[in-house]
């Protein structure tokens, strides 16, 4: 996504048409469209010859370019995993780990982010019935991989706001439960994790359409995604009037919710409970 990005922006400074770069490389103007939107694998023969068609002679700037394209081509670290996943959510893996801003709106479970193991385990059982207890474990391994990017060095803002109805719903036994409700206090205490509490005394509210995520990126250019994850599928939303709406429902979730500070204490309510 960065790399075509950057050569979309090189195209339209020198008023270059989609259709005009395809036929430099031998290709159609479709083709160039999937690349600049970061959908297909790119040969380093077509981006050298595209980068001289944009008029890029510096060699530092054009073995940068290169040097992504390279890049994107490897396989990233989850692509081990991809037996025990859906077809769908390899693309957002790397999408996540490619964030600088996380933002999310969950309801049914704690976020994966956010889970124990213990909790992860049971959730991962409770949707993958029948499959082996070692597809289980690698579900549950590439979960606990991921949550390695919130204590990163250069970790993501992660800010969650999460329905009471997700804490509620116990996943495992009274211990666990009691483990991701005391590992949700500690983990929003670091500095780039903002959790909220949607309580059930709300009432009603702007996240009635259910889950969703907002990823954004480091790079200005590249366009905030929301990603919708259905039973059998997941959409991918980058339309700005799309992104707005979700993003307007977020903020609404976060002036409705009490803050961090409260928040933990509704987590230290429940576990009293519990």
């Amino acid at each position: 996504m960065l790399l075509g990005s950057q050569l979309r922006r090189l195209r339209e400074a020198r008023g270059i048409t989609r259709e005009a770069a395809g036929y430099h490389i031998r290709a159609s103007e479709s083709k160039i469209s999937r690349m600049e939107l970061g959908r297909v694998s790119f040969k380093t023969r077509d981006v050298e010859d595209l980068l001289t068609l944009y008029g890029i002679t510096d060699d530092i700037e054009r073995q940068a370019l290169v040097g992504l394209a390279r890049e994107a081509n490897v396989a990233g670290w989850w692509h081990s995993y991809s037996d025990v996943l859906p077809n769908w959510f390899p693309t957002y893996v790397g999408l996540e780990g490619a964030a600088s801003l996380i933002r999310v709106y969950e309801v049914q479970f704690v976020h994966g982010l956010l889970q124990t193991e213990a909790y992860a385990h049971a959730v991962v059982s409770r949707g993958m019935r029948g499959a082996s207890a070692a597809d289980i474990d690698r579900r549950v391994a590439l979960r606990l991989e991921r949550q390695k990017y919130l204590v990163a060095e250069n970790a993501p803002e992660f800010h969650i706001v999460l329905d009471e109805a997700a804490l509620r719903r116990p996943y495992g036994d009274r211990e666990v439960m009691r483990g991701q409700l005391q590992h949700l206090i500690e983990i929003s205490e670091r500095p780039n994790v903002r959790l909220q509490i949607m309580p059930f005394s709300f009432g009603g509210h702007s996240g009635e359409s259910g889950s969703f995520t907002i990823l954004g990126f480091p790079e200005s250019d590249l366009k905030e995604v929301v990603y919708l994850e259905q039973l059998t599928s997941a959409l991918y939303l980058d339309k700005h009037e799309d992104v707005a709406q979700y993003e307007q429902a977020l903020k609404e979730l976060q002036q409705d919710s009490p803050g961090p500070d409260e928040s933990r204490d509704l987590l230290r309510g429940l576990i009293q409970l519990s």
